[in-house]
């Protein structure tokens, strides 16, 4: 088990949820806690395991169908990430994991799966797959740049009540209604893959901010440089 003393990192369901490259968001996040000397332990949770309830930032990643519905049976199940996420522990979802932590979902056949609960969000299959590129515009309280990413996806999500849009899109798809991904409190999703925090290092930052507080600058010259060329092809 993760010690007291690091950010105690925890990747759900690798062995399901990691079609797409998402484990780069905990590299991501590995990185630039130990870049301002920060001790980081990192605990990957495979589907027969318990979630662990001490991590501090839960991260999962996208999948397919049946992947997706063993995943949200099982944490619904162990019931270990929703405890985390009731005392303040900061989720990051991608995609399929965005979805499952919602309260229901499209399974492979088009029927509502229920999901973990985290976002008051409900999420079925549209009409046409969305792949390519994605900007956006964040919501101006969290204070971050225009998001850049990739998604690959068939869903289109509805917003409830309880959530608030993480982006409006400029470009690409997102939940099918002009914006992009949900947040509530500590809990984020979001349709980008990349994965999305090598591309949005301020949003990996913010991840951070949440658990740790304020953070040392650190060298992002090389971040900025691919979110410029991305940004600038995608918005040309």
């Amino acid at each position: 088990m993760p010690s007291e003393s690091a950010l105690r990192l925890v990747w759900i369901y690798p062995d399901l949820l990691s079609t797409y490259g998402d484990q780069g968001n905990v590299l991501v996040l590995e990185h630039r806690a130990r870049s301002r000397g920060i001790p980081v332990e990192t605990l990957h949770v495979r589907s027969a395991d318990p979630v662990p309830e001490s991590g501090d930032i839960y991260l999962l990643g996208g999948g397919e169908d049946r992947p997706q519905m063993l995943g949200a049976e099982r944490l619904r199940r162990d019931g270990g990430l929703q405890r985390a996420a009731d005392r303040g522990a900061v989720v990051f979802a991608v995609c399929a994991g965005y979805q499952l932590i919602g309260r229901e979902f499209g399974g492979d056949e088009g029927q509502p799966v229920p999901g973990v609960g985290l976002l008051d969000i409900a999420s079925g299959r549209g009409e046409k797959r969305a792949v390519g590129e994605l900007a956006a515009e964040v919501a101006p309280e969290l204070g971050l740049p225009t998001l850049t990413g990739f998604e690959n996806h068939m869903g289109v999500t509805r917003l409830g009540p309880g959530v608030k849009p993480l982006s409006r899109t400029l470009v690409g798809t997102g939940n099918g209604d002009g914006t992009e991904g949900a947040y509530a409190g500590r809990i984020v999703g979001t349709y980008l893959h990349g994965p999305a925090l090598a591309r949005n290092p301020a949003l990996a930052d913010l991840l951070l901010r949440w658990v740790v507080g304020d953070l040392a600058p650190i060298d992002d010259t090389w971040y900025e440089q691919l979110r410029k060329e991305r940004l600038a092809a995608v918005l040309s």
